[in-house]
This record gives C-alpha cells, sequence and structure tokens, in this order.
C-alpha cells in the first residue's frame, strides 16, 4: 500500500502546475474542513462554508460557522508548527476550539468515553496519565525511523486513544495527520482525505474499535492508507476537468455562478439583479444559455423549461468550479 499511494503522489506531482493554483488548494482546503467538521456532526454545506470564509452572512448556528472559521484558522497556521512539539500541538487545539469550550488549549482534566449511541465503546486513559501519554507519544513521532505514511496513521490512532482534550479530539488527530504528511510530502497538506472518511464513517470508526480490540493500530492503519490512496485516486482524475471547466468559464458566467454559491434555487429576475443587468435577452445569452450548456446550473423543473416558477441552481461541476475560480 506504501508503495501505491507513493507512486499516486507521483503522478500527482508530475501534472500540470495548474493543478495547485491558490484557487484549486483553497478549494480543496474547504472540502478538507467541511468534511472533517461534518464527521463531528457540523451540518454546513460546502457552498456554506464558502461563503462563510468569503465574509458572507450565512444562515446557520454561530457554534457551527465558529468551527468553521475556527478550522480555516488552523489549517493555514499549519506550516508553522512541528508535528513533535507539544506547545505546537496545544496552539493547534487552541485555534480549533476558541471560544467552542472553555478550556481550549489545555490538556483534559477529567475523564473522558467516547459513545455509539447507548454504547460505550471507548474509556480513555485517565485525566493524570495524559500529559505523560502525550509527551511520550511526541518523542516516538519525533524519533521514529518509520515510513511517513506509517508514522502518521499510527500517531493518529494513538491520539485518538488517549483522547487527550475535553473536545475536538476528532478533528485535530485528522489534522494532525495532514501536517505529518505535509511534512514529507508538500502536496498533501491540500488533499482532502477528510471527504473520504466522511463518507466511510462508520468504517472509520469500526477501524478504530477494531484497533482497541486488538490492543494494535494494525486495522486503523490500514484504514487510513485505504483513505489516503482513495482521496489521491479522486484528486488526479477530478483535477483536470475541473481546471478544464475553470479555464472555460467567461467572466460573466463566473459572476452568475459566484451569485448562486451559498445560496439555493434562484429565479432568473433574481439572478439578473445579483449580476447587475436590466436586459433580459443579454442575460440569457451571454449568462444563462453558457451555464446551462456548460452543465454549470440546473433547472429545478427541466421538464417545464418555461414554468414561471422555474428556477435555476449550481450543480457540483459548477459548484466546484465557483469554488476553484
Amino acid at each position: 500500500m506504501i508503495a501505491e499511494i507513493s507512486e499516486q503522489i507521483g503522478q500527482l506531482l508530475a501534472v500540470d502546475d495548474r493543478r495547485q493554483t491558490p484557487q484549486l488548494r483553497r478549494g480543496n482546503r474547504i472540502r478538507t474542513i467541511q468534511a472533517s467538521l461534518a464527521i463531528e456532526n457540523n451540518t454546513l454545506s460546502i457552498e456554506q462554508v464558502t461563503a462563510v470564509l468569503a465574509g458572507q452572512r450565512v444562515l446557520g448556528l454561530p457554534r457551527e460557522i465558529q468551527e468553521v472559521r475556527n478550522a480555516f484558522a488552523a489549517y493555514e497556521a499549519m506550516p508553522d508548527w512541528q508535528p513533535s512539539s507539544r506547545v505546537d500541538l496545544l496552539q493547534a487545539h487552541q485555534l480549533l476550539m476558541h471560544g467552542l469550550i472553555d478550556d481550549f488549549g489545555q490538556l483534559r482534566k477529567a475523564g473522558v468515553g467516547i459513545s455509539r449511541g447507548e454504547q460505550l465503546v471507548h474509556m480513555a486513559p485517565p485525566p493524570s496519565r495524559v500529559a505523560h501519554l502525550i509527551d511520550d507519544l511526541l518523542a516516538w513521532l519525533g524519533a521514529s525511523d518509520w515510513h511517513p505514511l506509517i508514522i502518521s496513521c499510527v500517531f493518529h490512532y494513538e491520539f485518538e486513544f488517549i483522547h487527550p482534550f475535553a473536545d475536538g479530539n476528532g478533528r485535530m488527530g485528522r489534522l494532525w495527520q495532514t501536517l505529518i504528511l505535509s511534512q514529507w510530502r508538500p502536496v498533501l497538506a491540500y488533499l482532502p482525505v477528510e471527504t473520504v472518511i466522511r463518507e466511510q464513517q462508520d468504517a472509520y470508526y469500526a477501524a478504530l474499535s477494531a484497533a482497541d480490540q486488538l490492543a494494535e493500530s494494525t486495522p486503523f492503519v490500514e484504514f487510513m492508507l485505504q483513505a489516503l490512496s482513495l482521496a489521491l485516486k479522486e484528486a488526479t482524475q477530478s483535477e483536470p476537468a475541473t481546471d478544464q471547466v475553470t479555464d472555460q468559464v467567461t467572466d460573466q458566467v463566473a459572476r452568475l455562478l459566484g451569485s448562486l454559491l451559498g445560496k439555493g434555487p434562484m429565479k432568473v429576475s433574481e439572478l439578473m439583479e445579483e449580476v447587475g443587468l436590466a436586459h433580459k435577452a443579454t442575460f440569457r445569452a451571454n449568462y444563462l444559455k453558457p451555464a446551462l450548456a456548460a452543465g454549470l446550473i440546473e433547472m429545478t423543473d427541466p421538464d417545464s423549461p418555461k414554468s414561471p416558477a422555474q428556477r435555476y441552481r449550481l450543480t457540483e461541476l459548477g459548484k466546484r468550479a465557483a469554488t476553484t475560480r
């Protein structure tokens, strides 16, 4: 699996420089943040996360909006951290959980268990042992000569086992694994592996549980390597299409996509107002029809194109083009 992933990374590095434009990196980071928070029951969509980070007003719970802002700040600060530094680990948790819990940036002082429904699936070590266990884990991280792929997965599992914080352990574990991998191959800093974990969330927790039962991290390492491989496969397959679409998007169509991003379906009159046009024929010729033809937007009622109730919304392709442009 290490050999396969290394080959996939080589393929990702060998592609056109356009693949790593700032827009694409930001789009991948948004996907990472949305998925990692969704695992923790944050309900904001990619469009809403994009809008929050653009400073737009979003209809959502204040806590969920705060989680997005915190996560973005943490991922942006990641290049300044050393994986084996306890100070940096605490600073990362402070950024992630600021305003969400009282003891952000501090190791927990109480016992904690992890439940699924009414079932207790993991009882973390007592708080009196947390500091010692974390220091041992960070010392091992700094001294290990294992392959970085394995190190990152083992660290992720052991971190979740210790559960060093009162809250935010899941998102911290995923962030720190990304940090470890990014110092090995910088391109991995923007790999949205969290989206794969989100789609396979039950398997993620099952792998953690299986590792607990075996008292070794192998099941979790295997799961994470598979998730990394799948994320790399999706990255190498999906980015060319996104780039081609982005290149073909005119300024007018881009304005239309931006008007729809983070919002629900809209009528023609509403879209014209958003882009600042009063002439319907010009709007249809330069904005609406090209976006429909490229598959960037779609009708809510395609069977009745001329329906007075007709509205338009972004397709998945349109969302990606709007995010990466």
